[in-house]
């Protein structure tokens, strides 16, 4: 090899180039002084569809202010509707936004199941009963209607006690100290939040929610929950109790795009949840109308009671029916036999024994 202070020797595949620039490649480049602001590389909270600022909704509420008004509109039928319309309907309202909610987060308990739960406390084990739980849970808050009372929030999540519990789900979600600093700043958002619409503060609030992972990944039914009680400040006492938003779709409930954006699939699923819930309603008007006509010469009490129970869950078996009525299993059963005659319920499972029903709409 050459000697490096010998002028004229020939360089080697390892010697330094003397006359080229050092090139520090693993370096990023430097900034380009004509980029704009929203293209440098430390700029990338302020991009579009990053700012989830208060005053950020603020400007999308403006500019959405007929999608506003139409979800409003379909909502307060909703809610009209729940007051004046076929016994059971908000059951089963809630029944079918907490199984919808459960699927689109992962929990995948379907209504059919859901009810059955409510009902018998039927077991499970596993992933399974904790699904379970957390809808049933969904299904006592959503159950209690009007705004939600948000000032002890760890009590209004029922957590005060079951932080101090084994629970495989505290493993995965922030508790104690964590907790409480994450929902003072939630809180303080929505705070400043509080002369915008309540359908405005309910987006915000879940995705404020998602984005501090109060719930962890395994219970964000907690947020959507809250979130749903939160845009019932909208609605009078008495009637819906809280705003559906899962029967519209999946669309609002997943993270992307700029407030604007996700505003819009918010309000657009709180139009179409309401508008599938006036559907809803009108289809059950219809079969208790004719259910009245058709049972008219059954006598006794019964018949009364199962229609009852019937409007009220989504799906029913022999003994979910004879724990609603307080009837004998086997009046139950020659009922439901004779309703089946009518027309009136269609048996799902095809079997002598362990049978199901749902109304035959």
């Amino acid at each position: 090899m050459a000697h490096r202070s010998d002028p004229d020797a020939i360089s080697g595949p390892y010697d330094p180039d003397p006359d080229a620039e050092e090139d520090l490649w693993f370096l990023p480049a430097p900034p380009d002084p004509d980029a704009s602001p929203a293209d440098l590389p430390w700029a990338g909270p302020s991009r579009p569809g990053w700012d989830l600022r208060v005053p950020t909704w603020a400007t999308a509420e403006a500019a959405l202010a007929g999608d506003l008004a139409r979800a409003a509109l379909a909502l307060g039928a909703l809610d009209e509707r729940v007051r004046t319309g076929p016994a059971g309907l908000r059951q089963r309202l809630v029944c079918a936004e907490v199984a919808e909610l459960s699927w689109h987060l992962g929990d995948r308990v379907t209504v059919d199941r859901l009810a059955l739960y409510l009902v018998l406390r039927l077991a499970a084990v596993g992933e399974d009963a904790a699904a379970l739980a957390r809808a049933a849970w969904a299904v006592r808050r959503l159950d209690r209607g009007g705004a939600a009372d948000l000032s002890d929030l760890a009590a209004f999540l029922g957590r005060s006690l079951r932080d101090t519990l084994p629970d495989a789900d505290l493993a995965t979600r922030p508790v104690g100290t964590e907790f409480d600093a994450l929902a003072r700043d939630w809180e303080a958002e929505l705070a400043d939040a509080a002369g915008q619409h309540p359908l405005t503060r309910s987006a915000l609030a879940w995705h404020g929610w998602r984005r501090r992972g109060l719930s962890g990944d395994a219970a964000l039914l907690e947020g959507a929950v809250t979130a749903a009680r939160i845009g019932a400040e909208a609605l009078r006492p008495g009637g819906l109790g809280f705003v559906p938003v899962a029967l519209g779709g999946n669309s609002p409930l997943i993270e992307g795009g700029s407030a604007r954006a996700r505003l819009a699939a918010w309000l657009r699923a709180v139009e179409q949840a309401a508008l599938r819930g006036l559907m809803e309603a009108d289809r059950l008007s219809r079969w208790e109308a004719e259910a009245r006509t058709r049972t008219a010469s059954m006598s006794g009490r019964i018949p009364a009671q199962l229609l009852a129970a019937l409007l009220a869950w989504p799906l029913v078996s022999a003994p979910m029916l004879e724990a609603e009525t307080g009837a004998s299993r086997a009046a139950v059963q020659r009922n439901m036999n004779r309703f089946q005659d009518l027309g009136l319920v269609q048996e799902v499972t095809g079997q002598a024994r362990f049978r199901y029903w749902r109304l035959a709409l």
